[in-house]
């Protein structure tokens, strides 16, 4: 259910791992009822390289359910080149923007660890790899064990297409890019001081030094590109509604509609209000304080859609194996995206990446989702509900 934000109420804060109400400093920054930020009478807010990222995205997400597509078609989208006709929209053919290069990118996760980044970029471009050289060319073959092809939704309901484990390649693709680009920016990147105070950016913002020829400091960008990754597709991200794309901000629209985790949503995005305001008045504990929530109910809302679709897709395996299939895939890209995730008192990943990787290893094994038991999916929902403080009861609705 799309909802609009314009509470004026200082930001509420999630009770959640190690974010209490008592770790937010006493203030006196006010957010504004809106995201908007001015100087001299002109905005300040800018993030229209997180748009089209999100852009070319949602075209690639559709280009994977496209028989006709190439890998070379595809890879295009993904790594696109400046000037190069990839997508439909000439305007994204000219940027100079891609996905590849933005995902399992951020500064704090990977700026030191090429060797994981590079493989997790891997991981994208070989399910790309098999969408076309698997499931494309068994479009219309009936999927079975160990066969990729078609299977349908009980009592004539939506066409799945399956690799030969029953994974929807295109499914577990935009789930994991859901945290390999939108959340890894977001929490580990923009959002971290190491970006948001690097260099003179404080000095700067103490000061009102500009960005040439722009009407904000560093560090109110680098503010407004986490922003821009939730909510850049919005027609007035000012005031988000929700559901604007087939990522991050649909998700958290979709866990905020459940009543167990009502107000998530204006838990975020008053965060980010409050935190940009920070920005404006020079108060950096508040700030950091606003973005250690941000990173938490992020994290939060990944966590508990990734069991959400694994309890989802269990209730159905004996009944409809192309919906349980359909939901399963959904959740493997989530648990991979929990490797995006990030705890305030850590600032690390919820769970380690070796036992992350353990849970895709379980989905995986054997047959598949052919063969997948009931108990492993309630195990790793358990764990994952566990850590990141919640029941599966309550995701699971």
């Amino acid at each position: 259910m799309k909802r609009i934000f314009l509470s004026m109420l200082a930001v509420s804060v999630l009770v959640f791992s190690s974010c209490s109400k008592d770790d937010t400093p006493t203030t006196g920054v006010t957010a504004p009822a809106t995201y908007k930020f001015e100087r001299a009478g002109s905005s300040t807010v800018s993030f229209s390289g997180q748009t089209t990222r999100i852009l070319m995205a949602e075209e690639l997400v559709s280009a994977l359910k496209d028989p006709l597509k190439t890998t070379e078609a595809l890879n295009g989208m993904f790594a696109h080149a400046e000037g190069v006709n990839d997508f439909p929209d000439a305007d994204l053919n000219a940027s100079s923007k891609n996905i590849h290069s933005k995902t399992a990118a951020s500064k704090d996760y990977f700026s030191s660890n090429t060797t994981e980044a590079n493989a997790i970029k891997a991981k994208f471009e070989a399910w790309i790899t098999a969408q076309v050289d698997e499931v494309f060319p068994n479009w219309d073959v009936d999927a079975e064990v160990g066969v990729a092809g078609k299977i349908q939704e009980a009592g004539g309901g939506s066409t799945r297409y399956v690799n030969g484990k029953g994974l929807e390649l295109n499914q577990a693709f935009a789930k994991s890019l859901i945290g390999g680009l939108m959340t890894d920016q977001i929490l580990n990147n923009y959002l971290s001081v190491s970006v948001l105070d690097e260099a003179s950016n404080v000095s700067d913002n103490d000061n009102d030094v500009l960005i040439t020829d722009k009407n904000y400091t560093t560090m109110e960008h680098k503010w407004d590109e986490a922003y821009g990754y939730l909510y850049g597709a919005e027609v007035d991200a000012t005031i988000p509604v929700l559901g604007a794309d087939s990522f991050l901000n649909k998700y958290v629209n979709s866990v905020d509609s459940d009543d167990d985790f009502a107000g998530i949503a204006n838990d975020i995005y008053e965060a980010f209000k409050l935190g940009r305001a920070a920005i404006v008045a020079k108060d950096y504990e508040v700030r950091d304080a606003q973005a250690n929530i941000i990173r938490e109910a992020v994290s939060k809302v990944i966590a508990i859609r990734a069991v959400y679709y694994l309890q989802t897709g269990k209730e159905s395996l004996s009944t409809d194996k192309a919906a349980a299939f359909h939901d399963l895939s959904e959740g493997f890209g989530f648990i991979q995206s929990l490797r995006f995730t990030r705890s305030a008192s850590t600032n690390q990943p919820h769970l380690p990446v070796a036992e992350i990787e353990a849970f895709l290893g379980v989905l995986m094994d054997g047959n598949g989702f052919w063969s997948v038991s009931a108990d492993a999916l309630d195990q790793i929902s358990t764990r994952i509900a566990s850590v990141y403080g919640f029941t599966v009861a309550e995701a699971a609705n």
